[in-house]
């Protein structure tokens, strides 16, 4: 059995490095500022070698400043980024937030959440470069940061790079525009495509895809997660290699959880604690023993209710290796196509049953009347 331990005793003839924003004077100063609007390369390497951890910590007066800020990574030259994100939601901190959360390959550790942490290996042959752009309206006071590599004689040609992409989508219940669930509202749809599933990752080249963070606003107290997973492999059709059978199952829990749980591989490290399922999960799945391979292209989805007929707030950043040159990403959305949707709390719902009791003639009605 691998034992991540066992390589610890091999010698080697790699040279360990670190980038950081100590004071250069000597002093106290440890951090960088980036003015409002800015963008800042805070790690660039020359040659062959590896990214092995990168940590963050981040004070601005902007409350969303995970979301407003994006990371960028480029490898060997590329013109295009192979990471594009928030920074807030590639570390696993969901709506611009701060909660611990531990994975193996990434961590937000305390003072809650505030320490950001990744052990995503990101080897590069031809130079590497990591870039910060402020999108808030304010400067970041103090952007802390390593990025800790290793210096190597050559990188392979068969090592892949590492890719994450940010999406976001307020979904759509389609057609019969009903947000029918768990047959509440009528017979149940069937549905034999991912055309309207929401999108992880479309990615063109050869390569393995390794997990996905997920993040849910739901604006409804119903299950949010029948929804299948499905991924469709070098352009074969649906169903596809792997087809799911729901939501929680696919993040490897069951029976439409809303507690918090941590394993290196999955969990559930912010729920909702609302009525049934209002509000904000996130929910993560790293396929570090079981990568999802693909020799020529991927198509990563996940249904929005069954058959995509909920109203949801979705975002995700997934995570991926693969050859070069990718596809470029699609165009981030703007700052203002990032911020959250509004709360729905006690008044809306009574709002909601106010109206449910007009339609049906008013008078003792309780709730419940078919």
């Amino acid at each position: 059995m691998f034992n991540a331990l066992d390589s610890l005793t091999q010698l080697r003839t790699i040279r360990t490095k670190r980038i950081s924003s100590y004071d250069r004077s000597g002093g106290n100063a440890d951090f960088t500022r980036i003015p409002a609007g800015e963008r800042v390369d805070i790690a660039k390497m020359d040659g062959a070698g590896v990214v092995k951890h990168i940590w963050v910590t981040i004070s601005c007066s902007d409350p969303m400043v995970r979301r407003n800020t994006l990371l960028r990574m480029y490898w060997d030259g590329e013109a295009h980024p192979s990471v594009e994100s928030p920074i807030g939601d590639f570390f696993g901190q969901g709506w611009g937030e701060k909660y611990n959360f531990a994975s193996l390959p990434l961590a937000a550790a305390p003072v809650g959440g505030n320490a950001l942490n990744c052990y995503f290996p990101m080897p590069f042959g031809d130079g590497a470069r990591i870039e910060i752009e402020n999108q808030c309206d304010v400067p970041i006071d103090s952007f802390y940061y390593y990025v800790d590599y290793e210096e190597h004689d050559s990188i392979g040609g068969d090592i892949g790079r590492f890719h994450a992409w940010w999406n976001r989508e307020l979904t759509d219940p389609g057609a019969e525009d009903t947000e029918n669930e768990w047959g509440v509202l009528g017979p149940e749809a069937k549905n034999p495509s991912d055309a309207n599933n929401y999108l992880f990752l479309e990615a063109e080249g050869q390569g393995q895809f390794v997990g996905v963070n997920y993040f849910v606003d739901c604006p409804s107290p119903i299950w949010y997660g029948e929804g299948d997973d499905m991924f469709l492999i070098d352009g074969e059709p649906w169903p596809g290699s792997l087809h799911g059978t729901g939501t929680e199952d696919y993040f490897c829990s069951s029976w439409c959880p809303k507690e918090p749980y941590s394993h290196p591989f999955f969990g559930y490290p912010r729920v909702n604690n609302r009525e049934g399922w209002l509000g904000r999960t996130h929910s993560y799945r790293f396929h570090v023993p079981d990568p999802i391979y693909f020799q020529k292209s991927i198509r990563a989805s996940i249904e929005h209710g069954h058959a995509n007929e909920l109203a949801v707030d979705l975002s995700s950043v997934a995570y991926w290796y693969q050859n070069e040159p990718h596809q470029p990403f699609p165009a981030m959305r703007p700052k203002e196509e990032r911020q959250n949707m509004p709360a729905i709390g006690a008044v809306e719902i009574h709002r909601w049953r106010d109206a449910w009791r007009k339609a049906k003639g008013g008078g003792k009605l309780w709730g419940n009347e078919g």
